[in-house]
């Protein structure tokens, strides 16, 4: 029997048992950095398999899987564990128990298919050579990020592996299929918190105000022209403003005006000029109207970049296993991910595991209250992986 059949008839075989992860952990969601019940799960799956692991970054776990064949290569897979505070909309069996915290970005699809991969590497390790990393990885929702963590303790060391694999769920792709994209993949992503000082007073005499709403007006305009007017038109660059707090009222002028937003690209000399500009504007804009500004700068993930050599192998791995009609192409993403910072330090292949179904109504967006999966997803999430790793080994 090759590899690949041992892999597709043991994860046949444990499909109902990771569709039983999935929905545990799915109704059991926690947030980021107080993933302790969901580390504690996946803990004792790995002592129930005689994985060692250690624990990391406070709630993370990085299990071994050694085979028995002579090989020094280690190759490393990737699960995020953490929950968004969305209140969930699904009326299933398995909805979250915990009220306005939801698995809405597939995170417990993640976890409990690398939980399946590590159960198939952990029968086959008379088969294989080499070393596989389990990374069972906490906070990748929320700034700094869960994988700059445990980089910073030493997740990719001791052993050093040579590559690391993610995958995440896409629901805009059809069950039973998967994406693949080499080189630069997904945005950098920094958070903009500013602060317009005016002068408030009553709305029917602004000669006798400073007006921070009409200054931060000015501010949100004039900063669209740091991407249309100073951005390469072939780098891709967005920059939005989803919230302006101002608190006053009809007749109330307020002292200040509070805005936030996103600033996103792909080129980290761009992303730190551009932070730089849109301070330098924002500032004068405020000045020039009588106000001021403070503008400060959550500097986020860098961007993500699939290395081209690995990611290409990876996608010939997929068409292997599973036929080269549910292997496609994928165009660069503006979303962001903290899988980032791992591509920025070792070879890495980040793919997107389709979970979308019309008919059964898993086609919703992400961070969306109604988000869920064509459990079918877990069918080849698993298997898939391991094979990926395996052949990566030189298996």
């Amino acid at each position: 029997m090759t590899i690949k059949e041992q892999i597709q008839q043991l994860s046949t075989a444990i499909f109902e048992q990771v569709v039983g992860y999935r929905q545990h952990i799915h109704a059991n969601p926690e947030l980021s950095f107080k993933e302790f019940e969901t580390s504690a799960y996946i803990r004792k799956h790995l002592e129930e398999w005689d994985i060692p692991y250690t624990e990391m970054a406070n709630t993370g776990v990085v299990g071994l899987i050694t085979g028995e064949l002579p090989s020094d290569k280690v190759i490393a897979l990737r699960a995020d564990i953490d929950a968004l505070p969305i209140l969930e909309a699904n009326e299933k069996p398995y909805t979250s128990k915990n009220p306005g915290v939801m698995h809405a970005c597939g995170h417990d699809v993640h976890s409990s298919s690398l939980l399946g991969t590590a159960f198939i590497l952990n029968s086959m390790k008379a088969s294989f050579g080499g070393t596989v990393k389990l990374i069972f990885q906490p906070a990748e929702e929320v700034l700094p990020g869960g994988a700059s963590i445990m980089i910073k303790e030493g997740v990719l060391e001791n052993p050093k592996p040579q590559a690391i694999i993610g995958q995440h769920v896409m629901p805009l792709i059809d069950a039973g299929k998967v994406g693949f994209r080499s080189g630069i993949y997904m945005a950098s992503t920094d958070e903009l918190y500013v602060t317009v000082h005016g002068k408030g007073g009553h709305g029917a005499q602004p000669q006798q105000n400073i007006d921070p709403v009409l200054i931060t007006a000015h501010i949100i305009v004039a900063l669209q022209q740091i991407v249309s007017r100073n951005a390469d038109p072939r780098l891709p660059t967005v920059l939005s403003f989803g919230k302006v707090q101002a608190n006053g009222a009809t007749n109330i002028i307020p002292n200040e005006v509070k805005l936030e937003g996103t600033f996103r690209t792909l080129n980290e000399e761009w992303r730190k000029e551009a932070k730089v500009l849109m301070k330098k504007m924002a500032e004068g804009i405020a000045e020039s109207m009588g106000g001021s500004c403070d503008f400060n700068i959550m500097d986020g993930y860098p961007f993500l970049i699939n290395e081209e050599q690995l990611s290409n192998a990876a996608k010939g791995y997929a068409e292997d296993y599973l036929g080269k009609e549910n292997v496609l192409d994928l165009d660069i993403w503006m979303a962001a991910e903290d899988f980032a910072y791992y591509s920025q330090v070792t070879d890495a292949c980040f793919y997107r595991l389709g979970t979308g179904n019309k008919e059964k109504g898993t086609s919703y967006s992400v961070h969306t209250p109604n988000f869920d999966i064509d459990e079918d997803a877990l069918k080849l999430s698993t298997g898939l992986m391991a094979y990926i790793a395996l052949r990566q080994l030189g298996n």
